[in-house]
C-alpha cells in the first residue's frame, strides 16, 4: 500500500457514513410528527416519547456496545447495529397503532444505534494519538451531515411519497451504505503493521494499546465529574432536536422554512465537528470542551428570548456548532485521560448518562406544552441545566494536571 496515505483514513471516512446513517435517521424525526401526530391522533408529548425511548437506547447501550466492541472488534458489533436500523424502519412503515411505533422506532433504531455509534467513534482512538481530535471530529462531523441533509430529504419523501414509504426508503439506504461503511472498520493499526497516525515508527502512547483500567478510569475525579456534566446538559442537548420546528411554527413561521432549522444545526454541528478538533489538538482539548459547555448554555439562553426566524436560525447554526464540537472532542478527552485500552468502554457509560436525559428532556419539554400551552418553562429549564453542567465541567482537572497529580501519589 503507497505508505503516503494513511488506512486510518478509511477508517475515518467508514466511522463518517454509520454516524451520518444512524443520527441523519435519528434527526429527521420532527418530519414524521405531522403524519404520526394525524394518524394516529396522539399528542406531543406521546410523539415525544418515540424520539426519547430511541435516545436513550442508542446512549445507555453505549455501555454495552463499547466493552464489546474493545473485546470483538467494531466491524460485527457495528454491522448488527446498522442491521436493526434498518429492520426498526421497515417495521415502522407497518405500523398500525403508535405503540408499534415505539417498539419499531423507539427501540429497534434505538438499540442499532447504540451498538453502532460507540464502537465506530472508539475505534478512532486507536488509529490516531496526535491528531485525534481531528481524526474524531471529522468522522463525527457524519452526525452534522446527516443533520443537514436528512430532515429536508426526508421531508421531501414525506410529502411525495408518504411517511410509510419514507421509512422503508431509509431502510434500504441505511442496510446498504450501512454494511459497507462497517466492513472498513479495521480494530487497531497494528492488525494491518502499521502504527497510529501514520507514524514510520511507534510514538508515544502508540507504542503501545495502553491505558488505565476500566474500573479505576470509572471511579477518577474526571470521569465523575465529566459524567455528572454530561448527563445534566443532555437534559437541554436534545429539546430541539424534537421540538424546534413545531416552536417555529406555533410562532408563526412555515413549516417548510421551520424543518430548515434541524439542518442549520448541522451546518454549524458539521462546522464544529470538521475545525474544532484540529484546533483543539493544538491548544488543548480539555480548555476546548470548557468553552463548547459555555456555548451550551448561552445558546439555550438564546433561544428563550427568540421567536424571530432570523433569530431561531442564528440560534439553530450556535447551538450546532457548540454541541457538535462538544461530540467531537468529548471521545479525545477521554483518551487524553484514560488511554486508548479501554476507552469503548469508557465512553459507553459516558454515554449511559446522556441517555438519561434525551430520555427526560424532550418528553417533560413535550408534556410541559401540553400542560401550559406554550415552550417558555422547558426551554427555560433546559438553559439552566446547561449553565449548571458548565459549572460542573469547570470542577476537572485538565489531563495534564490530573496525570501530573497521579504520579505524585
Amino acid at each position: 500500500m503507497d505508505q503516503r496515505f494513511f488506512f486510518g483514513w478509511f477508517v475515518v471516512a467508514a466511522a463518517f457514513m454509520v454516524l451520518l446513517l444512524g443520527f441523519g435517521v435519528a434527526y429527521s424525526f420532527a418530519s414524521f410528527f405531522d403524519g404520526l401526530e394525524a394518524d394516529f391522533a396522539a399528542s406531543r408529548g406521546d410523539i415525544s416519547l418515540i424520539f426519547s425511548i430511541a435516545g436513550f437506547l442508542y446512549f445507555s447501550l453505549g455501555a454495552v456496545s463499547g466493552p464489546l466492541s474493545d473485546r470483538l472488534g467494531s466491524r460485527p458489533v457495528v454491522a448488527f447495529g446498522i442491521v436493526l436500523i434498518a429492520v426498526g424502519l421497515l417495521a415502522s412503515s407497518f405500523a398500525q397503532s403508535l405503540w408499534h411505533i415505539y417498539l419499531s422506532y423507539g427501540v429497534a433504531v434505538g438499540v442499532g444505534i447504540g451498538f453502532s455509534y460507540v464502537p465506530s467513534v472508539g475505534v478512532l482512538q486507536r488509529w490516531f494519538v496526535r491528531r485525534r481530535g481531528f481524526a474524531t471530529g471529522l468522522a463525527v462531523a457524519g452526525i452534522g451531515v446527516g443533520t443537514l441533509l436528512a430532515p429536508p430529504f426526508s421531508r421531501f419523501l414525506v410529502e411525495t411519497l408518504g411517511w410509510r414509504e419514507t421509512f422503508q426508503v431509509l431502510a434500504a439506504l441505511t442496510l446498504v451504505l450501512g454494511l459497507l461503511a462497517a466492513w472498513m472498520l479495521h480494530p487497531s493499526p497494528a492488525a494491518r503493521g502499521l502504527y497510529p497516525d501514520g507514524d514510520a515508527t511507534a510514538v508515544g502512547e502508540g507504542a503501545s494499546l495502553s491505558g488505565l483500567a476500566l474500573g479505576a478510569s470509572l471511579s477518577s475525579r474526571p470521569f465523575v465529574l465529566m459524567f455528572t456534566a454530561s448527563t445534566i446538559v443532555s437534559l437541554s442537548l436534545f429539546v430541539p432536536f424534537v421540538h424546534l420546528v413545531k416552536f417555529s411554527v406555533d410562532h408563526g413561521h412555515d413549516e417548510s422554512w421551520s424543518i430548515l432549522l434541524i439542518s442549520l444545526i448541522g451546518v454549524g454541528s458539521m462546522f464544529g465537528r470538521l475545525t474544532l478538533g484540529g484546533v483543539a489538538d493544538r491548544y488543548g482539548r480539555y480548555h476546548a470542551v470548557v468553552v463548547m459547555y459555555l456555548g451550551m448554555a448561552l445558546v439555550q439562553a438564546w433561544w428563550f428570548l427568540s421567536t424571530d426566524f432570523w433569530a431561531l436560525a442564528l440560534y439553530a447554526v450556535l447551538f450546532g456548532l457548540s454541541y457538535g464540537g462538544y461530540v467531537a472532542l468529548a471521545p479525545a478527552l477521554i483518551a487524553d485521560y484514560f488511554g486508548a485500552k479501554n476507552v469503548g468502554g469508557i465512553l459507553g457509560v459516558l454515554y449511559s448518562g446522556t441517555a438519561l436525559g434525551i430520555l427526560i428532556g424532550p418528553v417533560v419539554a413535550g408534556f410541559a406544552f401540553d400542560l401550559t400551552g406554550d415552550y417558555a418553562l422547558p426551554i427555560a429549564v433546559s438553559a439552566s441545566a446547561a449553565f449548571l453542567a458548565l459549572a460542573v465541567i469547570l470542577m476537572a482537572p485538565s489531563p495534564e494536571r490530573w496525570r501530573k497529580s497521579q504520579s505524585t501519589t
